[in-house]
């Protein structure tokens, strides 16, 4: 494994017990090889998009500091969301309901383009739901060829989206 990347992942849910599930799978992903949580941001609720019947999401940003490589830290996400219920694949499960999500959203500097993976997340940019919990923790993060995190949120309308006086756990707690 290499020197620590810090990365961002990119939390939701709206089935279930989202809290505890996006809880869970923080203190998960600070147990994978190589990594730790380095800070979290607050939980969030917000509307569905995509396929917009359906339950509200509760959406969450961590940031990682990782030796793991994108492809063994996507690995790593995939049994997260596996073991908290979630199977990938299913046509309907693209913009659905969902036990949990975790998508990469930033991984260093990095621009991948491999089937499986895109970093940075291909619609980032355009996304309040992801935008809003990582300004919260790195406004100033870059997007690469886009600017930063906080110029990309300044120019959508996020006010549909309203913080939960649930606090997320601090990083020592996430391990």
């Amino acid at each position: 494994m290499s020197s620590p990347v810090v990365a961002y992942v990119g939390l939701g849910s709206n089935l279930g017990d989202s809290i505890g599930l996006l809880v869970g799978a923080i203190r998960a992903l600070g147990g994978l090889p190589g990594t730790s949580v380095a800070a979290c941001s607050g939980f969030y609720r917000t509307p569905a998009w995509g396929i917009t019947d359906q339950p509200d999401f509760i959406n969450a940003v961590a940031e990682l500091h990782t030796a793991l490589a994108p492809h063994a830290l996507l690995t790593g996400m995939l049994g997260i969301e596996r073991h908290a219920g979630r199977e990938r694949g299913a046509a309907a499960d693209r913009w659905g309901p969902r036990t949990l999500d975790l998508d990469l959203l930033l991984y260093g500097d990095a621009t991948i383009d491999d089937p499986g993976l895109d970093v940075p997340h291909p619609h980032l940019h355009e996304r309040a739901f992801a935008l809003v919990p990582l300004a919260e923790i790195a406004p100033d993060a870059a997007i690469p060829g886009r600017g930063p995190v906080r110029d990309a949120l300044a120019a959508m309308a996020a006010g549909d989206i309203e913080a939960l006086t649930y606090v997320a756990p601090p990083p020592s707690a996430a391990r």
